[in-house]
């Protein structure tokens, strides 16, 4: 199905629930591109307060081939329709998944950020599949600028 708002469309199909595995496979096949993954929830209030400036920067970049946007969901199976309606009401125009990995956060955290407490927001940039950028915590709109300017 597809909705129609002003120039930009977004069109929403199922979002994909994956496990980890297939998310660590998916920014090993982004090569040649700088992918900013975000992981957020839509029960996390400054992660849905700093979305609007990660959708208006991917809108800013997003014909640009080398660049990927890919937002990662943590909300619980349970809760996608919430997260279906989410990408509706906000307008998302970036990539969503929601991992579906709640039970092995312990194993999966680490292996994306050692230094990550599992605290969300958390944003990490990957510039031909290795990591380049860790944002522990919300991250302003120029920050995201800045990291994507430097690393395109």
């Amino acid at each position: 199905m597809s909705f129609y708002f002003s120039q930009e469309q977004i069109v929403i199909n199922d979002v994909p629930m994956i496990k980890y595995e297939l998310l660590e496979k998916k920014i090993q096949e982004e090569k040649d591109v700088l992918l900013v993954l975000n992981f957020w929830s839509t029960t996390c209030a400054p992660c849905v307060k700093e979305l609007p400036d990660f959708i208006e920067v991917n809108n800013k970049y997003k014909d640009n081939p080398k660049f990927k946007m890919l937002l990662v969901s943590l909300d619980r199976p349970k809760d996608k329709d919430r997260v279906v309606q989410f990408i509706k009401n906000k307008k998302l125009t970036a990539e969503v998944i929601l991992l579906d990995d709640i039970k092995r956060m312990n194993t999966w955290i680490p292996r994306f950020e050692k230094n990550w407490d599992g605290n969300i927001p958390v944003t990490i940039v990957y510039k031909n599949s290795e990591k380049v950028h860790f944002n522990d915590g919300e991250m302003t709109k120029i920050e995201l600028e800045n990291v994507i300017t430097k690393n395109l």
